[in-house]
């Protein structure tokens, strides 16, 4: 650990909820209702993080591959389950799961790659390694595959009569989807496309910030942040395309005829 790194008192740390305060006072004043969100979302995320850090500080004075293993696995469970919550239509048995099967096989291999291709760190399973990076590539396509989830499932409602025009005509459940998959999978790509495009002159990304206060070479943070940046747009890209390549398909029956498929 750096010694140059600047611990934060429990006074400091408390300082910055002001922001909190500031944002609490703005909503009030503005009548808009969103106190409880902001109180709960708040605490949520202190006591999160807080219980984080004292099992990452057991994980990595205890570091072993099955434990490393058992917290990955959490993370993408977790995140299955998220994406179940937040998407805004029902969805049936054969959707939740290509979703999961999609979401586990998209993060894994991509993870897999990424730290024994990549990162060739060792060992294996070292999980000062293995979590953060595990935690990046599976938030990431956990938003990338939300959106896609969504955009196929209400252009697949919206354009019902388009596709069932397009079945009439002869074209196959595959060619009567494909617009309505390039726009799932486009929609769930942009925000990791955007995050490329603005990094290094919007914003700069909350690894590379983190290390550099760490007392991290730049440079060196710059490096891992391009690998970041990469796995992450490969992780999203695969798990993306796994999912819209097997999700139009929950829409017709086996005889090739439009469903409700919700």
């Amino acid at each position: 650990m750096n010694d140059n790194i600047i611990d934060l008192t429990l006074w400091q740390l408390l300082s910055a909820y002001v922001f909190i305060i500031l944002l609490l006072i703005i909503v009030k004043l503005r009548k808009i209702p969103r106190n409880k969100e902001i109180l709960i979302s708040t605490l949520r995320m202190t006591f999160q993080l807080l219980i984080v850090g004292y099992i990452l500080m057991y994980l990595f004075d205890n570091p072993h591959p099955l434990l490393t293993i058992t917290v990955v696995l959490i993370m993408v469970t977790f995140a299955i389950w998220n994406i179940y919550k937040r998407i805004r239509i029902d969805l049936n048995k054969k959707m939740k799961k290509i979703i999961a099967v999609s979401m586990a096989a998209g993060t894994l291999s991509s993870l897999i790659y990424f730290n024994f291709v990549v990162i060739q760190f060792s060992p294996w399973y070292e999980p000062r390694y293995f979590i953060p990076i595990a935690g990046m590539i599976i938030g990431n396509s956990m938003t990338g595959i939300t959106l896609g989830v969504q955009t196929l499932m209400e252009n697949m409602k919206d354009q019902r009569s388009r596709v069932e025009a397009a079945l009439m005509l002869g074209a196959t459940p595959k060619e009567a989807t494909r617009k309505m998959v390039n726009q799932a999978f486009d929609s769930a790509i942009l925000p990791t496309i955007n995050s490329m495009v603005g990094t290094g002159i919007v914003f700069l990304p909350g690894m590379m910030t983190g290390q550099i206060l760490a007392g991290v070479n730049p440079i060196t943070a710059i490096e891992y942040q391009i690998a970041i940046l990469l796995g992450v747009a490969g992780a999203v890209a695969l798990t993306v395309i796994l999912f819209v390549q097997n999700g139009y398909k929950v829409f017709f029956n086996e005889r090739k005829q439009l469903e409700g498929g919700e």
